[in-house]
């Protein structure tokens, strides 16, 4: 098995956070043994790299990212049983006191587990010295060090295979981004007065099975890397689709805070159908910086790009975030809008909501209607727009027509 640095870096959002579980074993096992040097090393390319050390005061000898010629170090001589793991003297060692490293460093004594992968492979040490004899060193001493460097063989294996399990993941997503192996589903959304589809808004479905909802998709993504490109992505295809839809209708986009405020999501809007796109903006998280996002925000306005609130009263986007956003559009999640008809509390809510929309001058729409007294029930509250399973599940561009000929049937 053929192991590099890389392999142990973090891929994407999964970060190293094993790294400090090795310098605290680094720092504790240096102590309790009273020696001046620790240090956590890594074979690469017949060299020993330094990637953790803890050596105070001596940081001018050894530091992170130094590294030795593994014929001059005692590692080989070490897995080899050539040298033994405890030294307490090296001077009473004959290859240990013939070594040209024993007197340059120098070393006086010496203690050293070697860290193995889960096949055998060796990877690295897990070392102390100190410049003169500890004549007291002894096997227990050895004993409690190979615990510690327990710790640190564990966080090397398991940083390994998330690191694995991270490229995997990072390749099926690439994979996906590439062959657009997903599908784009319209679902509509009706004027509550007139009873007409007047938007829609677009939904992801992924092709590869077992099928794996959009959220898990997106969250891998962001993991491993890849958030802005699959969001891009998947926008630049559903932005092919809108001059396909009818004239009348506006389309709606999910876009993450991070995205909009990157800035690559200006150059994806078309101009000339600016006026008819809704942007949606997903809030599970809160929002990094309101300054930058409203810089790019502002020239998508003047546009006629409108933006909503997706998502309120659930997560992040609550009042402060509305208050923050401004936004054209409110859409109502539907943990509000579910049994709303029943529930006093829900609709004590949605009434709030609906008030502040008004006072605002933005539009509410709410999301998953799913039931005939819901639907009267939000009408009653002065709801503007509704969307949900009771009034049209997502579908194909030509399933958004049918329902939109439809309720313009039903109104002539």
């Amino acid at each position: 098995m053929v192991l590099s640095s890389s392999d142990l870096a973090p891929l994407g959002a999964h970060a190293a956070a094993g790294e400090d579980v090795i310098q605290d074993a680094l720092v504790a096992i240096r102590n309790h043994l009273g020696m001046e040097v620790a240090y956590f090393s890594e074979f690469s390319a017949g060299r020993t790299i330094f990637r953790r050390v803890d050596a105070p005061g001596l940081e001018h000898l050894i530091k992170v990212g130094d590294s030795h010629s593994l014929d001059d170090v005692y590692c080989n001589h070490i897995l080899a049983g050539r040298l033994p793991e405890l030294i307490p003297d090296t001077a009473q060692v004959r290859l240990a006191r013939e070594m040209p490293i024993t007197a340059a460093v120098p070393i006086g004594s010496h203690i050293s587990i070697p860290i193995r992968l889960f096949d055998g492979t060796p990877f690295g040490m897990f070392c102390c010295l100190s410049p003169r004899p500890i004549p007291s060193l002894n096997e227990r001493d050895l004993a409690t060090m190979r615990v510690f460097a327990g710790l640190a063989t564990r966080q090397v294996n398991t940083g390994l295979q998330q690191r694995q399990k991270d490229q995997q993941t990072h390749d099926s997503i690439a994979g996906v981004i590439a062959a657009e192996n997903y599908d784009i589903v319209f679902q509509p959304i009706f004027d509550l007065r007139s009873s007409t589809v007047i938007s829609c808004e677009a939904l992801c479905r992924f092709k590869p099975t077992p099928y794996r909802s959009p959220d898990k998709w997106f969250q891998d993504a962001l993991d491993v890397g890849l958030g802005l490109e699959l969001e891009l992505a998947v926008l630049r295809t559903t932005l092919a689709a809108l001059p396909h839809l009818p004239a009348s209708i506006s389309l709606s986009l999910n876009a993450s805070p991070e995205l909009v405020i990157s800035g690559r999501l200006r150059n994806l809007i078309p101009v000339e159908h600016a006026e008819r796109i809704i942007l949606e903006i997903t809030e599970h998280a809160a929002v990094s910086n309101y300054t930058a996002l409203h810089a790019q925000l502002r020239p998508l306005k003047r546009l006629g790009v409108r933006v909503a609130v997706d998502d309120a009263g659930a997560g992040y986007s609550g009042l402060q975030h509305i208050v923050q956003l401004g936004p054209d559009i409110i859409k109502m999640d539907m943990s509000l809008t579910r049994a709303v008809d029943t529930d006093p509390a829900r609709r004590a809510l949605a009434t709030a909501m609906v008030f502040y929309a008004r006072e605002t001058g933005s539009c509410i729409v709410a999301e998953g209607i799913e039931t005939a007294a819901e639907l009267s029930a939000l009408q009653l509250l002065g709801a503007d727009r509704g969307q949900g399973y009771l009034l049209g599940k997502p579908g194909s561009l030509a399933t958004l027509w049918a329902a939109a000929t439809e309720a313009q049937t039903r109104v002539a």
